[in-house]
């Protein structure tokens, strides 16, 4: 029949050209990752200069006292004040986030280009993700590291296209043809 076979003839088209945007999208978006990542580790900075910068007040205040930043959370910890108590478990929470963004930035400063996506995921945290996302700007990376992030976005985008999409898309129209009244799935 013509118009089976011209039908065929067109989806066997656009399944051309969805395989292809699919590639180019995957390309895209995999070539994002690096300024994503880059945009991220500005605002890690950032929150750590300023963590760094309050908690230094605060061992400005226990230095005035004439004590060491632990005396001085010590005594608050053990003051029957409700409010001093909550005080010094602020500055101490304060003390642990200067640790882990001091951690996170190390592990940045130390990754190499290949190492940095695991750096990245092994200090990955919720809010300066959410923050970066807020204020993420796309751009054209025009490094290296922007080509292969690039070339694995379109490989990656062309594997859940072949085995995901397209698998479902035969699945759905075997089942279609059973339906109809041939047996044996054929089209």
């Amino acid at each position: 029949m013509l118009w089976k076979r011209l039908a065929v003839g067109v989806l066997a088209g656009l399944e051309k050209i969805l395989n292809r945007a699919l590639g180019v999208v995957g390309a895209i978006v995999g070539a994002q990752l690096p300024e994503f990542m880059q945009q991220y580790r500005q605002q890690l900075v950032a929150r750590l200069d300023e963590a760094r910068r309050l908690l230094a007040n605060f061992a400005q205040v226990a230095h005035q006292a004439g004590l060491s930043l632990e005396q001085y959370l010590a005594r608050l910890a053990g003051n029957p004040d409700p409010v001093a108590s909550q005080t010094g478990r602020v500055i101490r929470n304060l003390s642990q986030r200067v640790d882990d963004l001091a951690a996170a930035e190390l592990a940045w400063s130390n990754a190499s280009g290949w190492t940095r996506p695991f750096a990245f995921g092994r200090h990955f945290d919720r809010e300066i993700a959410r923050s970066t996302w807020s204020v993420f700007r796309p751009a054209v990376p025009t490094t290296m590291e922007g080509v292969i992030y690039a070339g694995g976005g379109l490989a990656l985008a062309l594997v859940v296209y072949h085995f995901l999409i397209k698998g479902l898309l035969r699945v759905y129209f075997r089942r279609d043809s059973v339906k109809l009244g041939d047996p044996a799935g054929r089209q």
